[in-house]
């Protein structure tokens, strides 16, 4: 279903200009040939530094991606194209745990990870006590360690050569997080990982490699915030592999609430074994430009995938995501929920697809996306896909796109209720589902209210 115009589409100049970005990068990022162990973090064990090196080689003979690819059919890359942003070379270390008491969530009860610019730091970090057989912290720090730990399972989720950004972040990946857990370790403490962005003298683009792997039977919830400090121009490209074992549960939550200058760019790959349960919330906040793509594969029996998800897009502003389920093997269920406001000149797109294979028999999957707009300049375009070749499935899809109910707003009204407060009040239920989903009781209070003010800032139309 589209629901608005296609945006323009790159120019010839505009995609020749993009493709020497990308193969700057990918020349300044890949490894030497034949660096091995020694070389430091910054390349890696030799597995890895051939894996970055064929990742830069994806990259410089990829085509751009324009408007006539389906995928980026209604993601213009042209404003990304003109920021001329570059790699972040070197860790910012001067910031101290009190310079970072404005961006957290008052009263959430966590094991904190804090990342600036894409690097871990140990020194904003607080990790606490955490249970035998649970390993968090450092790419770059266990790759120099404990290169081992992670072979086998580093790159080996994410398909890089079918997307640009994912082969780039490879090419590029210096830092990031990493969680390992062994099998049967449960995390009963949430792990709050913050994402800091800070402005530099110069557009950058900071590319952290994240990694969580689950054992047999492991636990664990995590949370992501993507946050800057004040309203710097900057690009965040960013990979997470998850690997969860057989029995594995993890729940995710993932809040994107980057500068209002910024551009963002995420790959989330998910492998589930048999009888595991992935549940995930992403929430769409910030930034002026956003993509976020979810892939999933199945790769035991029994496995359950829930992803929700909420955008808010106001203004300036582009919230994209894009979801790849794919069921390969029979018994697997997957569920796909999400939710979008939009105000003023806000732009969405949501682009879901399940895939059923031939051998996928008793699939149950289910994919909704509901719109809720707020004024006649902004703009949806959404389009949930099922591809099916089994024949014993429970397979569902939907879309709606509308406005807040007249009757519902005059009701409000008629009570004394100013037109913001009202329209807050609707949206918030509207919304409310997928905030409750988020867990913890503080980090549910800070979304809301973060929702409620942007809504009732929102010029009225």
């Amino acid at each position: 279903m589209n629901a608005a115009t296609n945006p323009n589409r790159a120019p010839a100049a505009a995609a020749e200009a993009f493709a020497g970005w990308l193969r700057t990068l990918g020349d300044e990022t890949a490894p030497e040939a034949g660096t091995g162990a020694d070389s430091g973090a910054d390349t890696g064990p030799s597995w890895l530094a051939a894996e970055r090196q064929q990742a830069a080689e994806q990259v410089r003979a990829q085509s751009v991606p324009t408007g006539k690819s389906e995928q980026w059919r209604y993601t213009g890359l042209r404003a990304l194209i003109d920021q001329g942003f570059v790699q972040v070379d070197e860790p910012l270390t001067a910031l101290t745990p009190e310079d970072i008491e404005e961006v957290l969530v008052p009263g959430l009860d966590a094991c904190r990870v804090v990342l600036v610019n894409g690097r871990y730091s140990e020194a904003l970090s607080d990790l606490g006590e955490r249970p035998r057989g649970v390993r968090i912290g450092g790419l770059g720090a266990m790759l120099a360690a404990d290169p081992a730990a992670l072979e086998g399972v580093l790159t080996r989720i994410a398909d890089a050569g079918n997307h640009v950004f994912a082969a780039l972040n490879t090419a590029a990946m210096q830092d990031g997080l990493v969680v390992l857990l062994e099998r049967g370790a449960l995390m009963e403490r949430p792990i709050e990982v913050i994402h800091l962005s800070v402005g530099m003298d110069e557009p950058r683009v900071a590319q952290p490699r994240h990694l969580i792997s689950l054992g047999d039977g492991a636990q664990a919830r995590v949370i992501e915030r993507y946050v800057s400090l004040g309203d710097a121009l900057y690009c965040t490209n960013s990979v997470l592999e998850i690997a969860l074992g057989r029995d594995a549960l993890l729940t995710h939550a993932r809040l994107q609430q980057e500068s209002p200058n910024a551009f963002h760019i995420t790959g989330l790959y998910l492998s589930q074994d048999a009888n595991s349960r992935y549940a995930g919330v992403n929430l769409g906040l910030g930034a002026t430009w956003a993509r976020t793509d979810l892939v999933t594969r199945f790769s035991g029996e029994h496995a359950e995938c829930d992803l929700q998800g909420l955008y808010l897009a106001g203004d300036k502003q582009l919230i994209d995501y894009h979801m790849d389920v794919r069921h390969g093997l029979p018994n697997c269920s997957s569920r796909e929920r999400f939710k979008g406001i939009l105000y003023g000149k806000g732009r969405a797109v949501f682009d879901g697809l399940v895939y059923v294979a031939r051998d996928a028999q008793k699939t149950d999957a289910d994919m909704s996306n509901r719109n809720l707009i707020l004024s006649p300049s902004a703009e949806v375009d959404t389009k949930p896909q099922l591809e099916i070749y089994a024949d014993d499935v429970k397979c569902s899809h939907g879309t709606t796109v509308g406005q807040i109910e007249p009757e519902a707003l005059f009701y409000l009204r008629s009570r004394g209720i100013s037109a913001a407060l009202a329209r807050r009040m609707l949206c918030l239920g509207f919304a409310g589902e997928i905030i409750d989903a988020l867990g913890p009781e503080a980090l549910r209070d800070y979304v809301a209210e973060q929702v409620g003010e942007r809504l009732e800032r929102a010029p009225l139309e």
